[in-house]
This record gives structure tokens, sequence and C-alpha cells, in this order.
């Protein structure tokens, strides 16, 4: 974004030239933009934003993409490590009828997530993983969309400063190789997904063969796409309707 497009915004979202002046010096001083304004245009929407919550990327926006077109007319969403629930929200955007539910460990991010979700219909719910969903959906989830922390320990400390001081260690740190959350996603996605459901889980191309691989050790049918115009990458994986279906490890170059 152009200098001159966040004067705009920054001059739009103060109250007063002092309030403007505060904006101001709080951007220089780093803070993300959509952090001070209080929103993010994501997928055409406006996503409400808070002080130290994980900001929704333009990549993520392939996720989306992916997901939108799996999910059933009346299928049931799961947005899990949520943030501000804005890959829940879009992926469900212009559906009549469906079940969304998103999580998130950071009560942070759980707070910000509500005044997304909760307005479409959703629900939100504070906890680890899975174990923050209802019971009464396991084995129903339609499409499961995961955007976990992926980027490795000691990475975070060449992350631009906007991402790296201004948002939720829990929402970037992946572990030592940045797929410890992922192998806790794929080991139970199963569990969750009905037969046919899908888990789309965002990557990095570097990351992607092992997210891959780990879908596939959990019993899942697997692919990658990939956009080159966002640089998205999401490992997919699908849970068999029966014993007969065969695995499917093709990688696909995706459009967007």
């Amino acid at each position: 974004m152009f200098a001159e497009d966040e004067a705009e915004l920054l001059t739009a979202a103060a109250s007063s030239p002092e309030d403007l002046e505060s904006m101001v010096d709080r951007r220089v001083s780093g803070l993300p933009l959509e952090q001070i304004v209080g929103w993010a245009e994501f997928c055409g929407l406006r996503i409400a934003v808070e002080p130290g919550v994980f900001v929704p990327r333009r990549r993520t926006e392939f996720l989306v993409e992916q997901a939108s077109a799996l999910v059933s007319p009346g299928g049931v969403v799961v947005d899990l490590c949520c943030g501000t629930g804005a890959i829940g929200v879009a992926t469900v955007a212009g559906m009549s009828e469906f079940s969304l539910y998103a999580a998130d460990i950071d009560p942070a991010a759980v707070r910000c997530a509500r005044r997304n979700v909760e307005p479409v219909g959703g629900q939100v719910f504070e906890g680890d993983l899975y174990d923050a969903l209802p019971p009464e959906i396991r084995g129903r989830v339609d499409v499961l969309v995961v955007n976990a922390p992926y980027v490795p320990t000691d990475d975070i400390g060449m992350m631009p400063p906007e991402a790296r001081d201004h948002e939720a260690r829990v929402a970037l740190d992946g572990g030592s190789d940045g797929l410890e959350v992922h192998r806790r996603v794929a080991a139970d996605a199963s569990a969750w997904l009905k037969p046919g459901g899908h888990v789309l889980i965002e990557t990095s191309v570097r990351q992607a063969a092992s997210t891959q691989r780990l879908l596939a050790d959990a019993g899942l049918t697997t692919r990658v796409e990939h956009s080159e115009e966002v640089d998205g990458t999401v490992a997919i994986g699908r849970r068999a309707v029966s014993f007969g279906d065969d695995a499917d490890q093709s990688v696909r170059r995706g459009r967007s």
C-alpha cells in the first residue's frame, strides 16, 4: 500500500486532529495499519482487527478460494486457529445456509473473532485446537480451514517488525521446523471431518510437501494447490467416503 493510501485511511479513521496525530505516531513506530484503524480488507469484506491480533494476509485469500469451492450447501465449516475469524467468515460469505465454528487459544483473538463471526451467525470458542470445539460436530465437519502458525521459531526474528513485534507469538511460532501445529491438526482431522470432508492448511512452498505428508500419514487423500499471483500455498486433505478411495498425492498449480 502506498503512503498516500495509508494517509487517507488514517485520516478517515481519526476522530480529531489529535487522534490523527496519535495514529500517525503509532504507524511510524511500526504498529500495523490494520490494528491502528481497527479493520482489514479481506476477500472484499471489512474485518475487525484489534491490537495484538494476527492481521489477515492477502495470500490467505487463496485458502478461502479453495475452501469455498469445497463447501456443501448447509455444511459445517470450522476455522481453527482463527485469529480474527476472517477465513471462516469469508468462506461462508454468500452462503444462505451454513454452520460456522471458529476457535483460537489466544483470548484476544477470540474476543476479536466474536466481533466478526457472531454477526454472521457463527460461534467462537477459546481453547487448544480441537479441544475448543463442541463435541457434537465431531465427524460432521464439511470443511476445516486452518491458518496455524508455521514460521520456524528461529526465523521469527527475521520477520517484518509489524508482525514480529505487534502480533501474538502464539500466532506466528510453528516450532523448530514450523510444522508443530500442522502435525497436531493433521493427526486428528479425520475424526472431525465427515466422510468426504476436507481439511485445508495454509503452508509455504518450502513446507508444502511436509504438510501434505502429514495429512497423508493421517489417512487422508491429499493434494497441494498454489497461487503464483498472491504466493499462497494450501495443503488439502480429504477424508475418504469408503475404503476404496485411491489416494491422490498430486501437486497442482492453482489459479487465483
